[in-house]
């Protein structure tokens, strides 16, 4: 079996899929733009080879390496890069070599937000309303459609990149000097809620083989606008309601052998609001936070997946897993010696964010583990204490 890699080095978490599937006998072929001696040498070791490319945007750079290993190493079976990013070009490349997966034809409902809450609304799923705009003019009259505030971002964007809380015209005017000229908009009611996931991994059939929740502090939009610390968990306590719409909603879009991450809205009055589905794991140390949390390895089950369609642990969750983040701009109250004396049992990880992610996921993030909830957030506040001010 001939799996490619899509960018296999980044984020450097991501490595062990390389490394589970080499380790489970699979050949595994890396593109990517780093240097090969850049790579860890557990990537090196993991790769059957790597082609590097200078550019990743380039399709005919990308089109070449594929058709490279095809020749040499014969029928493709896999291409993945389990990355947002690269998600329309790896169906793309798919499309092209007759590779399984995701075909270009199938992307629009799970990139585009405008498709997406058609998909949801079409199986009876509550959504956030939303429809899209190209026109400064068709912007206002939306505005005038939901009231404010409301939430304009890309139709097909990535994260709370390019995103904007819209509360008053003068805030709309302002988007509109900003906005990039060739993107097209997509404007949604505001919802007040705890953004709550229901994130997992099905089979070749599209049953869901493990199953997950995560539970962020604020959205990740507050968090760049605040700039301070914030912390995310994986929880032990899956309501029945979440499940049922998870279930529902991974049934609706028909996924296949892959990783989901749906993010809902939990709002005051107990309602659940499904916001969008994201094809691939939840970024940052989400999937490690799960590993813990479950006592397991997805990276090796993805591979067991792809090579066998079995999946040898299930969803039982016997810890809280909270990843919790430090700014270097920050003068915090106990140190890492402090931290490890007190709750040394708990602290499973501690991840330094390269600078493209810090300015969400902090400098540095630490990894615990507890069985209550109370004791996680014990940890947290003791984290993220600061020093007094004089």
């Amino acid at each position: 079996m001939n799996f490619i890699v899509i960018s296999p080095h980044f984020p450097a978490n991501f490595e062990q899929f390389s490394v589970s599937l080499s380790n489970n006998g699979i050949t595994t072929l890396g593109i990517g733009d780093k240097a090969y001696d850049e790579l860890t040498p557990s990537l090196r070791n993991a790769l059957s080879e790597y082609y590097r490319v200078d550019d990743m945007e380039d399709y005919d750079q990308m089109y070449r390496a594929v058709a490279y290993f095809a020749f040499k190493y014969g029928k493709i079976d896999r291409l993945e890069s389990h990355n947002e990013y690269w998600l329309f070009q790896d169906a793309k490349l798919r499309t092209d070599f007759n590779i399984p997966g995701y075909k270009s034809d199938e992307m629009d409902t799970i990139k585009y937000k405008s498709k997406m809450k058609q998909v949801f609304l079409s199986h009876d799923i509550p959504v956030a309303l939303g429809k899209v705009f190209q026109t400064a003019e068709e912007g206002w009259r939306l505005l005038e459609q939901f009231g404010y505030p409301v939430i304009v971002k890309p139709d097909s964007g990535v994260g709370a990149s390019d995103t904007y809380k819209i509360s008053d015209p003068e805030d709309f005017a302002d988007f509109l000097t900003k906005r990039a000229p060739d993107v097209t908009y997509f404007m949604e009611e505001f919802i007040e809620g705890d953004i709550i996931t229901f994130d997992g991994l099905t089979d070749q059939t599209g049953r869901v083989v493990f199953y997950s929740s995560l539970v962020y502090q604020e959205p990740a939009l507050d968090t760049v606008h605040r700039t301070g610390d914030m912390y995310f968990y994986e929880t032990r306590d899956i309501p029945e309601d979440l499940y049922e719409l998870g279930m529902k909603s991974v049934a609706a879009f028909d996924i296949r052998e892959r990783f989901f991450h749906f993010e809902f809205f939990r709002t005051a009055d107990d309602k659940l609001y499904a916001l969008e589905i994201n094809c691939r794991p939840p970024g940052g140390p989400s999937i490690d936070l799960m590993n813990h949390a479950h006592q397991l390895s997805l990276f090796e089950e993805y591979a067991h997946l792809v090579k066998e369609n079995k999946f040898y642990g299930d969803s039982t969750c016997p810890y809280y897993s909270v990843y919790i983040s430090r700014s270097n701009k920050q003068d915090y109250r106990y140190d890492l010696a402090e931290i490890k004396q007190k709750y040394g049992a708990e602290l499973k990880e501690i991840q330094h964010v390269p600078g493209v992610f810090a300015e969400i996921m902090g400098d540095v993030g630490y990894i615990f583990n507890t069985e209550t909830k109370e004791q996680m957030h014990e940890i947290i506040k003791f984290v993220g204490a600061l020093k007094e001010q004089a």
